[in-house]
């Protein structure tokens, strides 16, 4: 059993920061696993010619690539704190990179090393489950985004028919209250598709114009 513990934990690890040959099975599984509740995030974004979207933990870039290749977005922005996941996005997205309308970022989600009002779109996907200080992350996310701008934050909430208590709470009682007391109007929380049995939710809030 010590040793079946002690491989959990280092896999659990790994999907809050990918590292080495484990890291990057971890986000190409990751890829594999999110496919619908990406497609519905990218959906919500509601993405019209030349603007320019930031996405939190990107991973392997998944996301990043469905954005370039399904609208007329000027740039995609992709942060992570993982060097190993950055280097996979990186694969994922060459041509976009190379276009110079995708970049990559190593960095922590409450320090965004953006200018004010830079873009018009945040998501993230299944990122906020590790987010270290809500508060400071959605100050971030609210001083990067243009007026008039909005953010999309994806994350489970459920599987089959057992509701998650603590991500509830953390939803209900920090989540939603926090991004209010950031400024942000007509937050709202939206049933997603389900993803392996799994219930997708997300969290959606406008920046004043």
């Amino acid at each position: 059993m010590g040793m079946i513990k002690l491989i959990t934990e280092l896999i659990d690890k790994q999907y809050g920061k990918p590292q080495g040959l484990l890291g990057t099975y971890i986000g190409e599984k990751m890829v594999k696993q999110h496919k619908p509740e990406t497609l519905w995030t990218i959906e919500l974004l509601n993405i019209v010619q030349g603007e320019s979207v930031l996405e939190l933990g990107c991973g392997a870039g998944y996301a990043m690539k469905l954005i370039l290749d399904q609208t007329l977005v000027e740039q995609v922005v992709g942060v992570d704190l993982s060097p190993t996941i950055i280097r996979s996005a990186a694969i994922r997205n060459k041509n976009g990179l190379n276009a110079k309308k995708a970049t990559l970022v190593q960095a922590n989600v409450n320090r965004l090393p953006f200018q004010d009002e830079n873009f018009d779109k945040v998501l993230s996907i299944h990122s906020i489950y590790f987010w270290e200080n809500l508060s400071e992350t959605f100050s971030e996310i609210y001083r990067v985004l243009k007026p008039g701008g909005y953010f999309v934050i994806t994350l489970c909430d459920a599987k089959d028919d057992e509701i998650w208590e603590g991500i509830k709470s953390m939803i209900e009682d920090r989540l939603i209250p926090i991004a209010k007391e950031n400024g942000f109007l007509n937050v709202a929380l939206l049933k997603g598709p389900k993803s392996r049995q799994f219930h997708t939710i997300a969290v959606l809030g406008h920046k004043h114009l």
